[in-house]
């Protein structure tokens, strides 16, 4: 079975991107993945400072031992001033390629406002760099706030139907690269 570890880089209340992580999430699991979310907002990490050890910080070990055993990310970050936010760059500096090389990845941006790509952009050059495979189709969702209904559902079909084809994408790309 395909396991799947879920990251956002946001740690707000209320966050669009927490529920872009979920729609993903919930997309993934209906194809027969096993999805597991590592809330940021529920670990305490350090800011990396290059150790190889964070002794004072159990959960560097937790979020390092649970992206080992995974076989893919979702990974979903707001746009911040034109990239990541520094929340989720800072859990994967806290990773090395041990826990993300050969992985499979799956990116999601989430902006206040118009559409684009700075954010998946970086992503791709991070995980590049560690050997990590990001899935050619990707979700960005712009002006956030008009995206979801009260309940965290997505409010555009064809929007719906993007997340349908990255989670196809993840799950496909996730079995072929890892050889399950």
């Amino acid at each position: 079975m395909v396991k799947i570890v879920g990251i956002a880089g946001s740690i707000r209340t209320g966050s669009y991107t927490q529920l872009g992580l979920q729609v993903a999430a919930q997309r993934v699991e209906a194809l027969g993945a096993e999805v597991e979310i590592l809330d940021l907002r529920k670990l305490r990490l350090p800011f990396c400072d290059g150790s190889q050890e964070y002794p004072d910080y159990p959960d560097v070990q937790k979020l390092r031992d649970t992206v080992l055993l995974a076989d893919g990310l979702i990974l979903a970050t707001p746009e911040y001033h034109g990239s990541v936010s520094g929340v989720l760059k800072n859990a994967l500096d806290l990773m090395s390629f041990e826990q993300l090389s050969g992985k499979v990845a799956g990116l999601i941006s989430i902006l206040g406002g118009q559409v684009n790509s700075n954010a998946l952009n970086d992503l791709r050059i991070i995980l590049r760099w560690v050997h990590c495979h990001a899935i050619i189709e990707q979700i960005a969702i712009g002006q956030a706030y008009a995206a979801f209904n009260s309940e965290g559902k997505l409010l555009d079909e064809k929007l719906s139907q993007r997340f349908d084809l990255f989670a196809q994408s993840l799950v496909e790309t996730t079995r072929k690269l890892r050889g399950l």
